[in-house]
């Protein structure tokens, strides 16, 4: 290996592999360094193992969908839309995909890896050299009094071997801390504040939600569909997601909590407690429609009592933890249960209510909220406005987005444009 390159790529995720296959299409000389045996850990397991690949949504859609600094992503967005995207797994890197319910796009096989193989390939392709099992401790950077203009400028990377590959043009991809078996263990962090840096606040985004109601161990398991979930903050409501949702032994967790939590998990790491979620069972009815439809089914089931008249209304798993809430005696029957006791039934159903203690830990998270501040990176190159040649793309970056694939289009759209513009820098360079 030579020590010097055109273009580093640390970090070998959705961002760091699309930067290099970029900036080697354009001419680079590039090294993808990777510290895993093998790259593509976190894509490898993203999806449930399928890969939600993005999200097919126009620019707008894609910034809507990207509550933590989206507009700082609109350029990015346009360079490398979700429609370029799939064209380019497709025609390009030979992957078929498929649009699921919400938009969601994923490889036709419903394999991850065949999306990292995929990616794999084009690297080889494009002949870009990855060193894995290899670390990076740190950037050089020229001192103040030796770079051009009285302006930093990268000059390559320190590795753990002792070793210092130079090259004007460092691009950091090494992800958040979610997820730290695949390597998000926050080494790019460290890389942006020894560069002068800021790192804004990093939170848990996309994660399950811990209760303070232990009455959920009992429903472990069991997934609700079609409910409505609303957020409750110092006696206001945030926000309202319909959809799935699951129960696990600590809490709440599927698809519309982890949306909301990317809202409730700094309020509640504030404060513990400060946030009730609202769980709507029966959306699709008003109070008034959901009385009359409790009513019918009492007088169907006018021969039992309680505890065996909701079968047709509820999951059969929920029923003990709603009779419990209730304070309906579970032996009346029915045909004595007052208006009163009705109307309160009829009231939780649409208003289940769980205390937010905390988020679960930041490892477990799906993306990490926070990162390298948006304001000093130029938008529409990712590269450092502190630091010259020094570039930044992915999760590292303060941006983060909703479930759904919106995640990984801000992977594969950040890490396309940084691979483009450092080659545009080299050649204006070498003009």
């Amino acid at each position: 290996m030579n020590d010097e390159t055109d273009f580093i790529v640390v970090g070998a995720g959705a961002a760091g592999i699309m930067a290099a296959c970029t900036g080697a299409r354009q001419g680079l000389n590039v090294v993808l360094i990777e510290k895993n045996k093998t790259i593509g850990r976190k894509l490898a397991i993203t999806g449930a193992g399928r890969c939600n690949l993005t999200n097919l949504s126009d620019v707008n859609q894609l910034v809507i969908n990207t509550p933590g600094n989206g507009r700082f992503l609109y350029s990015a967005f346009q360079r490398l839309n979700s429609e370029a995207l799939m064209d380019l797994f497709q025609r390009d890197l030979k992957l078929p995909l498929k649009v699921e319910r919400g938009n969601r796009v994923f490889p036709e096989s419903d394999r991850a890896q065949d999306v990292v193989g995929a990616l794999a390939k084009e690297l080889k392709d494009a002949g870009v050299q990855i060193l894995t099992e290899t670390k990076v401790t740190g950037l050089m950077i020229d001192s103040p009094e030796d770079a051009d203009a009285g302006k930093r400028r990268v000059s390559g990377v320190k590795l753990h071997t002792g070793q210092e590959l130079k090259s004007p043009m460092v691009l950091i991809a090494t992800g958040g801390l979610s997820y730290p078996g695949t390597g998000s263990t926050g080494d790019g962090y460290m890389f942006a504040r020894s560069a002068g840096h800021q790192v804004t606040e990093l939170t848990p985004s996309l994660i399950p939600l811990e209760t303070r109601e232990k009455w959920v161990k009992q429903l472990e398991g069991l997934s609700l569909v079609n409910v409505e979930v609303r957020t409750i903050y110092e006696g206001k409501q945030l926000q309202s997601e319909f959809g799935e949702m699951l129960f696990t032994g600590f809490g709440v967790s599927g698809p519309i909590i982890l949306s909301l939590s990317r809202t409730i998990s700094p309020l509640v790491l504030h404060k513990p407690g400060s946030v009730l979620i609202e769980i709507d069972l029966k959306p699709a009815l008003s109070k008034e429609e959901l009385d009359l439809r409790v009513q019918r089914d009492f007088a169907k089931m006018v021969r039992k009592i309680y505890k065996n008249a909701l079968d047709d209304l509820l999951p059969q798993k929920i029923i003990p933890v709603i009779i419990e809430l209730s304070k309906i005696d579970p032996l009346k029957p029915v045909h004595q249960i007052t208006k009163e006791e009705r109307l309160r039934l009829v009231c939780l159903l649409k208003s289940l209510q769980l205390t937010i203690h905390n988020p679960r830990p930041i490892a477990e998270a799906i993306v990490t909220a926070g990162g390298v501040h948006t304001k000093e990176l130029n938008p529409k190159t990712m590269e450092s406005k502190l630091v010259s040649g020094l570039y930044f793309a992915g999760e590292v970056v303060d941006v983060d987005a909703y479930t759904g694939g919106f995640n990984l289009q801000i992977a594969f759209s950040s890490g396309y444009v940084a691979g483009q513009e450092a080659a545009k820098k080299l050649v204006v360079s070498r003009a």
